[in-house]
């Protein structure tokens, strides 16, 4: 599928269970949006606390380290703090509930992007790791709320009546982690600025030396899958036209 042009999109919004996510999925095509001028905008559903690899960081602080985390990685990739929102949610007990929907209409309506990125509400059976429960459950949750809630004003009423947040209506949704793709981003020219976002998480990605390399060997598959020269690096989505 064709996506809309870049230059005719303003604002995108992701939406992701956990800090660090959209790193992975979209770190260089994130870089390549802020470039070119684009604002963009995370929405992260848990607080990220069971996530660390060092059993002496207490639980209760994870929370706060995985946020300022997120936080340094935007500011690689050209994401400033304000644009960044964290529903905290419970790492690892998301579930697509109404309330969840909400919270995400809401943002939504407030950032009123043109394009939302998103994780799979699918597993992949290729890669469990993508198909965490949390992914799944925010890319549910996430689609439901583009489709039908954003853009009716009779869906959670008192957002309009009580916040004067107006419906909105995306134009499309990009899936991260989709197991049939049907677009992709080359993002050679980016791939050192997506390395330097995902260290930035360093409770999550410190203790693996061999993360760049995992990373690169990613984005060099999914730049061979689609025809692309030897040694490029491509990111993967599956684009929905929800107009």
């Amino acid at each position: 599928m064709t996506p809309i042009e870049d230059s005719e999109i303003e604002r995108v919004l992701f939406v992701t269970a956990h800090p660090d996510d959209l790193d992975f999925g979209a770190g260089g095509t994130i870089a390549q949006w802020t470039a070119k001028g684009i604002e963009v905008f995370y929405c992260v559903c848990t607080n990220g606390d069971q996530g660390g690899e060092d059993p002496s960081v207490p639980r209760e602080e994870m929370p706060k380290i995985r946020q300022r985390e997120q936080t340094d990685a935007g500011a690689a990739l050209g994401v400033p703090a304000k644009n960044i929102e964290f529903l905290n949610h419970r790492d690892g007990w998301l579930e697509p509930t109404i309330e969840l929907r909400k919270e995400i209409v809401r943002v939504i309506r407030k950032v009123r992007p043109q394009r939302l990125v998103i994780q799979s509400p699918e597993r992949n059976w290729d890669r469990i790791p993508a198909s965490h429960p949390d992914h799944m459950a925010a890319g549910e949750a996430a689609i439901q709320a583009v489709y039908p809630d954003a853009r009716n004003a009779f869906a959670f009423e008192d957002l309009l009546k009580t916040e004067g947040l107006e419906p909105w209506a995306v134009q499309e949704v990009w899936v991260m982690s989709h197991h049939t793709p049907n677009h992709f981003v080359d993002v050679t020219d980016t791939f050192e600025k997506k390395l330097a976002a995902l260290h930035a998480h360093v409770s999550q990605t410190a203790h693996n030396s061999e993360m760049p390399n995992r990373v690169r060997e990613w984005g060099e598959r999914n730049a061979e899958a689609q025809g692309l020269a030897k040694g490029r690096l491509a990111e993967v989505f599956r684009i929905v036209d929800v107009k």
